[in-house]
Order: structure tokens, then sequence, then C-alpha cells
């Protein structure tokens, strides 16, 4: 009897592993920490766990956007306000919660510009004008009371490396950086003059950007946003692991930049647990729009046609975060609840 039951068991676990696993295109538009979830969940297995067989590409702002509009792409990871003023022009996309919270992303300057306030007349390398580099550099110049009109801005192009190369060539006085970009521009003299990571007013969550019709009637948003989690907790507890899949997905880093990268992230608490899109972070963007063109617009949308926090609110109640967490997620999964987008 025992054998018998054995050989089910068996029979059935061939069966499930032998099902057909769903084949989607995720696209990162950033090589950064963004997208380190991302790289743990395709490196430890989770994807496969969740049933799907997933492409990961690189794509710069708007490749995404227009691959999710003509389902060549399921979604892919942005910045919420970007997202946000996508969905104001085309109804059609939905955003769910992602773990990623806020950067390590620190505005850099030229090595004789010691305050944000000495900006003023100074020159900001964005990769383009009201991009989140921008909209995070504005952020920082509020706190010294300066405007977006005290400074130019300098269009560079995509990337990092080409925002970093514009201030060490001289083209720019400074420009926004990640971890761990700043890092090499720091230890050769540059001046580190704010971080938002510093700055709870600035809020800069990423969402995960789907087109409403690819996650309608089935259940692919809720096992993403589960192999997402997992690989959040992937990240927060096993250090090596989480560096192994950054610096494969990113061979251009090194390991030790990408291990000091995990130390500030994990201490900073960078990734969610329960990935509620926060009603302060849809303010802020509100608040802070990127021209004065969308304001308006933006303003006038109704955003919960395109903001969704019932499935979290779904795993929140069947005790999905508990089960993978632990108890101790309880005072974390209320207050985050709380403070959902409603």
């Amino acid at each position: 009897m025992f054998t018998r039951v054995l050989l089910i068991c068996a029979l059935i676990a061939q069966t499930a592993w032998a099902q057909p696993r769903q084949k989607v295109t995720i696209i990162f538009p950033t090589r950064a920490s963004q997208t380190w979830p991302l790289y743990i969940a395709k490196e430890g297995g989770y994807y496969e766990k969740y049933g799907f067989d997933v492409e990961l590409t690189f794509g710069v702002h708007p490749t995404a956007i227009a691959a999710i509009t003509s389902n060549q792409a399921l979604m892919s990871p942005y910045t919420l306000e970007q997202s946000m003023q996508a969905s104001f022009r085309d109804g059609s996309f939905i955003m769910l919660g992602q773990p990623y919270k806020k950067s390590s992303f620190a505005l850099v300057a030229a090595k004789n510009i010691g305050s944000v306030a000495g900006l003023k007349g100074k020159r900001i390398a964005v990769s383009q004008l009201a991009d989140a580099p921008y909209n995070y550099a504005v952020g920082l110049l509020a706190k010294a009371k300066l405007t977006p009109r005290d400074v130019e801005w300098i269009p560079v192009g995509a990337g990092a490396g080409a925002r970093g190369n514009a201030v060490m060539a001289g083209r720019a006085d400074a420009t926004m950086l990640t971890a761990p970009e700043y890092f090499k521009l720091e230890q050769e003299g540059y001046k580190i003059l704010g971080n938002i990571a510093d700055a709870d007013e600035i809020h800069a969550p990423s969402v995960y950007l789907f087109k409403k019709t690819a996650v309608a009637n089935n259940d692919v948003a809720e096992r993403m946003i589960k192999a997402h989690a997992e690989a959040t907790k992937r990240f927060y507890d096993d250090k090596k692991f989480a560096v192994d899949a950054y610096v494969k997905w990113d061979p251009s880093q090194t390991r030790a930049d990408i291990e000091r990268v995990w130390d500030v992230y994990s201490k900073m608490g960078a990734y969610e647990r329960v990935p509620y899109i926060q009603a302060a972070a849809v303010k802020y963007v509100l608040d802070h729009p990127a021209d004065a063109q969308s304001a308006a617009a933006m303003r006038a949308f109704d955003y919960k046609q395109v903001i969704d926090n019932k499935l979290v609110d779904k795993l929140v109640k069947e005790g999905y975060f508990e089960k993978l967490f632990g108890a101790g997620i309880k005072a974390e999964q209320t207050a985050k609840s709380k403070g959902a987008f409603r």
C-alpha cells in the first residue's frame, strides 16, 4: 500500500513538472536596483515555480510601453511617475505593486560645488527632461529652495553612464546617480550633495505595469506577485545569492560594489515585503508633475481605474505574506494596508 502511494505521488509530480510553462517577456528599462527582484526570481527558479518561462529583456523607455501595448511583453517594472503619465494617456494599462520602494539615488556634483544651493545657475545632466532622475533632482533642489528654473537641464541620452560621463567631462556640473554608479565618482572626489534615500518626503517607488487585458480573468498577476515576493525574501535572507544574481545580469558591476549596495539596501529596507501602492506616493507624483502641460490632465484623471491594490488585499486576507515571511509581518502588513491607494 505504501509503495503504491509513493508511486501515485511520483506520477502526480511528474505530471505537474510536465505541464508547459507560460512563455512571457518582461522588459526592464534600467540595469539597476529596480530590477534586482527580477534577477533573483529568474536565477532562483521562482518564475518556473509559478508556471512561467520568462525572457528578461532590456529596453530603455519607452520601449516597454510600446511592447506592452502591442502585447509583445507581459509587463515591465516601471517608475510610478512614468506609469501614471502613460496611464492617463492610455487607460488600457493597470499598475500593480512592486517590491521596489526607493533606491539610494544620489545627487553628485563637480568637486568645486559643496552644497545643493551651490547649483544655482549650474548645469544638471538628465537622460531626458521629465524622466525619473529629473524629478528626483527637482525634489532635492526644492529642499534648498531652488526651482527647476534655477538650473540648466542637459539631456544626455539614456543610461546612468552617460549622465556620469557628462559630469566627469565637464559638460554638466551635477547629475543623479544610483548606487553603485555614484560610488565611482565619490571615490574620485566628486561631491555627494544629497540622496533621496534620506528624504522621506520624496517618494520613488516602482510598479508593475501590465495591460489590463493581459491579466483580466486569469491568475497571471497573482503568480507574478508571488514569484517576486519569494525573490524579495531571498534578497534579505541570502546575500551571496542576491549578489550572484545581480552580477550575472549586470557584469559591468564589480562584486565588491554590489555587495556594498546590498548592505545599503538591506539596511534601508529598499524592497517592500507587502507590495501595496501607497496613497502618499500617488499624491507625491500628482503634486510634482513632470511638466505643466500634463499636470492638469493627470490631476483630472481617475487613477482608481488603473491602480490595483485589490490583489494584494486578497493575498493578505488569505494569509499569504504571513506564511511566507512569518507572523512578524503582521504589523507591517496592517500599516501598508492602511496607507494603500484606494
